[in-house]
C-alpha cells in the first residue's frame, strides 16, 4: 500500500475542490468536475512515475469501494413498499435502453464496453451504474470518461427540459415524478428536475420524494445487471468451457449487497441512541461513497487521453441521444398505458 500512497493522496487532493464543487453545482457533479480536472493535469502537467501506480489504483480499487458504500443509502423495504407502482416503467426502460444500446453498438461499430457503460448508465443509475459495471467489463479509463462525458451532456438536458416538458404534456404530480425518476439518468439530475418541478407548481418535497425512492428502485438493477454481464464476459475469455458463478461474480457488488441488507434491517427498529448511531453512521459512509466516486473519476481523468476521447466523441454521443429520447418516450408510454397521469 506504500507504493500507492502518493498516487492515493494526489487523487483525493485534486478531489476535494471537485467534490465541493459538485455541492455548488448539484446537476453537473462532483465525477464531472472531477474528470474534467484530471483530464486537464493529465493533459499538461508531466505526472511523476511515482505516482502512476497510486493513480491506477484509485481508479480500479476505490471505485469499486465507492460502489460498497452506495449500499448504505438503499433501504429495500422502503423501495419494496413504495417503488414498486413504478417497476413495469423501470423493466421497460432499462430493457428498451440495453436492448438498443447492443443494436447501435453494432451498426454504428461503437465499442463494445463503450457502448455497454452508455447502455447502463442511461437505463439504470448514470455515474453509479457505471461504476459498479466498469470493472466487471475490465473497461478502460477511456472507456469510463467517454460514457460519464456522455450521460452528463444528457443529465444536463433533462434537468433543464424535463420540468417544462412536463408541464406541456400535462403530467400529474406522480406522473411526473415516475418520470423524473425513469427518464433522467443520474441522482443529482432526477433531483434537480424533481426540485424544480415541486418549485413551479408548489407541491413542497412531494415530487422530490417520489422520484427520489423510484430513482432508488431503478438502482436495484446493478445486481441483476452486473451478474449477467460477469457471465457473459467469463463465457467470452473461457471460449464455452464451464463458468462457476461462485468465481466470476464481483466480490464488491456482494458487499454492496450486504450494506443494502444491512442499512435496511437497521430501518426496521424504533428509534433509540443505537439506531440513530448507526443511520447516522450509514448516512457518512453514503457521503464518502460520493467522495470516493470524485477520487475515482479524477484518476480515470488523469489517464485519459484527450485525444483518443475527441476522436471516438461522436458516436457515443449520438447513443446517448437515441437512448435518452427512447428511455424518456417507453416511460411516458407506459404511463400513459397504466393510467398514471
Amino acid at each position: 500500500m506504500k507504493q500507492e500512497s502518493k498516487g492515493l493522496l494526489f487523487c483525493l487532493l485534486l478531489a476535494v475542490p471537485c467534490y465541493y464543487l459538485g455541492t455548488l453545482f448539484p446537476v453537473i457533479g462532483g465525477p464531472v468536475f472531477g474528470i474534467l480536472l484530471g483530464i486537464i493535469v493529465g493533459t499538461f502537467l508531466p505526472i511523476p512515475s511515482i505516482l502512476h501506480q497510486g493513480i491506477t489504483f484509485t481508479s480500479k480499487k476505490i471505485l469499486q469501494y465507492a460502489v460498497i458504500l452506495l449500499g448504505f443509502g438503499l433501504n429495500m423495504r422502503t423501495v419494496i413498499e413504495i417503488g414498486t407502482t413504478s417497476l413495469p416503467i423501470i423493466l421497460g426502460t432499462i430493457t428498451t435502453a440495453l436492448l438498443l444500446s447492443y443494436f447501435l453498438a453494432k451498426v454504428l461499430n461503437i465499442p463494445r464496453n463503450i457502448a455497454t457503460l452508455i447502455g447502463v448508465g442511461s437505463s439504470i443509475c448514470g455515474g453509479s451504474a457505471i461504476a459498479a459495471t466498469a470493472p466487471v467489463i475490465n473497461a478502460k479509463d477511456h472507456d469510463i470518461a467517454q460514457a460519464i462525458s456522455v450521460i452528463f451532456l444528457y443529465n444536463i438536458l433533462a434537468a433543464l427540459i424535463f420540468p417544462t416538458l412536463g408541464g406541456l404534456i400535462g403530467f400529474s404530480n406522480e406522473g411526473f415524478a415516475l418520470f423524473a425518476g425513469t427518464a433522467v439518468n443520474d441522482t443529482s439530475s432526477v433531483t434537480a428536475a424533481a426540485s424544480s418541478w415541486d418549485a413551479i407548481h408548489k407541491t413542497g418535497t412531494m415530487v422530490l420524494d417520489e422520484a427520489t425512492i423510484v430513482k432508488l428502485t431503478r438502482t436495484l438493477a446493478i445486481i441483476p445487471i452486473t451478474m449477467v454481464l460477469a457471465i457473459y464476459e467469463a463465457k467470452q475469455n473461457t471460449r464455452g468451457k464451464k463458468v462457476s458463478i461462485k468465481k466470476i461474480f464481483p466480490t464488491f457488488i456482494i458487499y454492496f449487497l450486504v450494506a443494502s441488507l444491512l442499512t435496511t434491517f437497521v430501518d426496521q427498529f424504533e428509534d433509540n441512541s443505537f439506531t440513530l448511531f448507526l443511520e447516522s453512521l450509514f448516512a457518512q459512509l453514503k457521503t464518502i461513497s460520493k467522495f470516493f466516486i470524485v477520487m475515482a473519476m479524477t484518476a480515470i481523468g488523469l489517464n485519459t487521453d484527450v485525444v483518443k476521447l475527441i476522436r471516438s466523441g461522436i458516436k457515443p454521443m449520438v447513443q446517448g441521444l437515441c437512448l435518452w429520447i427512447s428511455i424518456s418516450f417507453v416511460s411516458i408510454l407506459l404511463q400513459k398505458l397504466m393510467g398514471v397521469f
